[in-house]
Formats: C-alpha cells, structure tokens, sequence
C-alpha cells in the first residue's frame, strides 16, 4: 500500500486499537472483534513477546482489510524488523531521528511519541506523519486546541486517555484520529466488537457536529 492511502485509512475511521497481547491467537482475537466492529487499524506493540511474528501472522491472514501498524517502537533496528514483518505504519512512545529516517526511506508512515511543541515541531521537521500526542491522559482533550494555536499545520493523534465519554471532544478538537488500548480491546469478543461500534459511531458523531 502507499503511503497516502495507509494515512487516509487511518484517517477515514478515526480510531487505532493498540493491542497488547502475548500471542498471536489473542492478537488474531483482538483483530477480529475491532474489524466486526468497524476498526480496521492494529497498532502491536514491541511489548508483546515476539511482536514482529504476530504482525507477519496478522499480514499473512487478512492482508490489507486489516492495517496492522508496530508500537512502542524505540529505534530504528526495531522499526525494520517490523516493516519486514509486514507493519504499515511505525509508532513510538517518543521520537527518534533515525527511525523517522528510517521509515522516510521506506516510505512508511512514522508516527512519534510528543508532548511538548518543541518535541512536535523536531519530528514533523524529520518528516514524522502524524504526532501522537502522548500520553494523553497526561492533558486531556483541551490540550489539542492549545497546540493548534501556534501549531495549525499539525496532524495530531492522542493516545492514552482517550475513552467513549471524551473521544468526541479529542476529535473535535482537532485530531486526525485516536489510539484507543483497554478501554477498546479488553473482555469478550462482543465486548470489543461493541466498544468497536460506539467509538466508530462517537467520532462519527464529532466529525458531523
């Protein structure tokens, strides 16, 4: 896939599910409850015992109805295991110039870690795609208009904080979309697929108002 369309993607629904799990068969699980529900980004985190297999498994499977992304990427060693798995996108907790150069020559989606303008403005300078601003829990949804205010041209993605009762207001606010973990991928299948449901249906909601 290209770039834009990876982006476009990510942008079209709004919401990434970031997913810790410790298999592929809890990853696969997870997958298949956010798609039910209308979530077709997966970000695996680097946490996950042997991250990189269950991207590969998850690529193998179902190919580019499911956009499988790498988290909790810490460099660029890392970020190119994960490419070579499969990953389409790349995340990190902070950002690292050599993984954005990295991704940038593969012409992967980076999207790095950030919480203050001056972090903000060194990745996009490096090329970074979208900032994630994290962790959201740290400011909440009133955090966005205070950096579009000096930073207008920023594409912005919360993760960490970001639930059912104030996705619309990070949308609203300004963001390209938001990375959702427990409060998206914990309990049964069907409560997945419903969490899956209300966030898509709330940034829907936000979008249109």
């Amino acid at each position: 896939m290209k770039k834009h369309d990876i982006l476009n993607r990510i942008e079209k629904v709004g919401i990434v599910a970031v997913v810790r799990a410790e298999n592929s068969e809890k990853a696969k699980k997870i997958a298949l409850a956010c798609m039910k529900g209308g979530v077709d980004s997966i970000e695996i985190t680097f946490t996950v015992p042997g991250a990189q297999k269950v991207i590969e498994d998850l690529t193998k499977e179902f190919g580019d109805s499911l956009l499988v992304g790498a988290g909790t990427v810490l460099d660029s060693e890392t970020a190119r295991v994960a490419i070579l798995a499969g990953a389409k996108y790349i995340v990190s907790p902070a950002f690292d110039l050599d993984t954005a150069k990295l991704c940038n020559r593969y012409q992967v989606p980076y999207m790095p870690g950030c919480m203050t303008l001056t972090e903000m403005i060194t990745a996009m300078e490096a090329g970074a795609d979208i900032i994630k601003v994290f962790p959201g829990s740290a400011f909440g949804p009133d955090i966005i208009k205070a950096i579009k205010g000096p930073l207008p041209q920023a594409v912005l993605m919360p993760t960490g904080g970001v639930s059912l009762d104030n996705v619309g207001q990070w949308i609203k606010n300004g963001c390209i979309a938001v990375g959702v973990g427990g409060n998206l991928t914990k309990g049964s299948s069907d409560d997945m697929t419903n969490a899956a449901k209300q966030f898509v249906q709330k940034v829907k909601e936000a979008r249109n108002n």
